[in-house]
């Protein structure tokens, strides 16, 4: 099969490797699409140390069911599917709680290097990962379904509710994932900081009010009245955290989603004296994700708004070096392989 391995830092190459078969309880797919995700990019780097030499990475996929192990029931070969990358064991406290993004044993697909991931022709995953699909939808819309289940997570972990007045600092694929969550739980009143004019106009488009962050907190004072009750940090960086504390008021809840940084500073004070809360938030639940692929079938102008661009995977390597090195203004790339 077809496969984009990365070699190392800013390296990638296009590779024939053997596709895996699935074991009993397991199911291979034939990929569709894979999304091109941030922490990829940050991977691909080099910044963070989560992607590793020699490892087929890609966990925003799509694709139709190639074999079945088996033991494996109620799918069939020819399904549309998505996967779902939390890799779970079904046993511990938190799993059995319904937060399996807090599994002792969590492994997600496309960051452990032991499994070939979705930047490949196939991928073999446990059959409890496999969420089928409405078969009458676009089938790429199938790669938006994790990063779109990410932004829903956050907004449960910051339990946001329609009433409140959100700001969402970021505007890139997972702030985006935070807007679009906002609107599908009734939230109005929304506003999105954002630098790169293409993600703007892109979210102006779907609806949002967007602002310059130099104009955010004017903006959110202006808008609301008030500070906000609930900021989203979709960006995560020692300046990011900083405006949330700005635009938020005394009392209120920040998420903090974005990974921009793995060490900063922050104000202490901020926290402890204005009494905000400040909430992690990494991937989701199977209901987080399961609930988000019915909506995205549901709402297909959204998909459609949100791909940027569909590359072959000779050409990833170039696309995955200009995003890495900013030179590509778009908001979603996915990498088609069938």
């Amino acid at each position: 099969m077809k496969a984009l391995v990365f070699q190392g830092p800013w390296e990638m190459t296009v590779e024939d490797r053997a596709p895996r078969d699935p074991s009993d309880h397991e199911v291979r797919v034939a990929v569709i699409a894979t999304g091109i995700c941030g922490s990829d990019i940050h991977g691909f780097a080099g910044h963070t140390g989560r992607r590793h030499p020699n490892q087929v990475m890609g966990h925003e996929t799509v694709g139709r069911i190639d074999l079945l192990g088996s033991k494996v029931s109620g799918l069939k070969v020819g399904d549309l599917v998505s996967i779902n990358p939390a890799m779970t064991c079904g046993e511990c406290s938190n799993c059995k709680k319904n937060d399996h993004e807090l599994c002792d044993r969590l492994r997600v697909l496309g960051v452990v290097p032991e499994i070939d991931a979705a930047f490949a022709e196939f991928v073999t995953v446990p059959s409890e990962n496999i969420i089928p699909l409405d078969p009458n939808m676009n089938p790429v819309h199938g790669a938006l379904i994790e990063p779109l289940a990410v932004g829903y997570h956050a907004l449960r972990r910051g339990h946001v509710s329609a009433d409140q007045n959100v700001v969402v600092i970021g505007g890139g694929p997972i702030g985006q994932a935070v807007a679009i969550a906002c609107r599908r739980i009734g939230v109005n009143n929304v506003i999105v900081s954002e630098i790169s004019p293409t993600r703007s106009a892109l979210l102006m488009r779907l609806g949002f009010t967007v602002v310059h962050p130099k104009d955010l907190l004017t903006e959110v004072e202006s808008t609301f009245g008030r500070k906000a009750d609930t900021v989203i940090d979709a960006v995560g960086s020692e300046a990011t955290i900083a405006s949330s504390h700005e635009v938020s008021k005394r009392g209120s809840t920040i998420v903090f989603l974005g990974m921009a940084e793995p060490v900063m500073s922050i104000k202490s004070y901020e926290f402890s004296v204005a009494e905000r809360t400040l909430v992690g938030s990494f991937c989701y639940n199977k209901d987080d994700f399961s609930s988000t692929a019915k909506w995205i079938a549901e709402n297909p102008e959204i998909g459609d708004a949100l791909i940027d661009q569909i590359s072959t995977p000779e050409e990833a390597p170039r696309i995955f070096t200009a995003l890495a090195r900013q030179e590509l203004d778009v908001s979603k790339v996915l990498v088609r392989f069938s």
